[in-house]
């Protein structure tokens, strides 16, 4: 037999069958790819902050490493369904709207576990799983630092010392940095971001202040540089 038919004999073959598993090894991949799901399931739920968790996501996380098991499967046993599965999986879209950019990362994770799962690397896939809930949990109890405040002030230009407020701020924040200065129609506007101590005063300071109209202290829960 020649080269050329060793060569066509094997592509016929890589065609027409692949690597079979056994039945046992099938459902005994699928098993523990439905517990990875589960597992991923019950972690998600416990640290999803209840804003963004969606329970049909999570469903659909938790299914998700079986289906992709499954599929890894078959992609073993013929090479004609994988080039299949290429142009069946190259069609879909994806257009569901992800609320939060974690939901990314359990939904990279689940899949990651389906297709290690459906090689039969077990042990891998395990350790993925610990390492992963560790990171992500270990992260959340990190405490997030206080974004600070917005301190909006408005009075008269002229009669107004502004001298005086700028003193007042500074001695009652613990940190400030003037962001904005303003004139309009004689009257002046100041934007300073403050961060402030629990017991801070700094309101009733400057209402004691002459000729200050408006004090406005604005928070909000975006994200912050350090």
């Amino acid at each position: 037999m020649s080269t050329k038919d060793v060569i066509k004999n094997g592509v016929l073959e890589s065609l027409t069958g692949g690597t079979y598993l056994e039945v046992s090894t099938i459902v005994g991949i699928l098993i523990f790819s439905a517990v990875i799901g589960l597992y991923v399931y019950m972690v998600y739920r416990m640290s999803a902050k209840s804003a963004f968790y969606s329970k049909d996501l999570n469903i659909t996380m938790a299914g998700m490493p079986i289906m992709i098991a499954g599929i890894m499967i078959a992609m073993q046993s013929n090479l004609l369904v994988s080039f299949g599965m290429v142009g069946a999986l190259s069609i879909v879209r994806f257009r569901t709207a992800v609320k939060n950019p974690l939901d990314l990362l359990y939904l990279f994770w689940s899949v990651s576990a389906g297709i290690i799962c459906g090689v039969n690397l077990k042990v891998l896939a395990l350790l993925i799983s610990v390492l992963m809930t560790t990171v992500v949990l270990l992260l959340q109890m990190l405490p997030a630092m206080q974004a600070p405040l917005v301190l909006v002030l408005r009075g008269d230009a002229k009669e107004v010392d502004w001298n005086t407020v700028k003193k007042c701020v500074t001695q009652n924040a613990r940190s400030a940095k003037q962001k904005t200065e303003s004139f309009r129609s004689g009257q002046k506007e100041v934007i300073y971001e403050v961060r402030l101590s629990k017991d801070s005063v700094l309101v009733e300071e400057l209402e004691k202040i002459n000729n200050l109209q408006g004090i406005n202290l604005l928070a909000h829960d975006g994200e912050f540089r350090v």
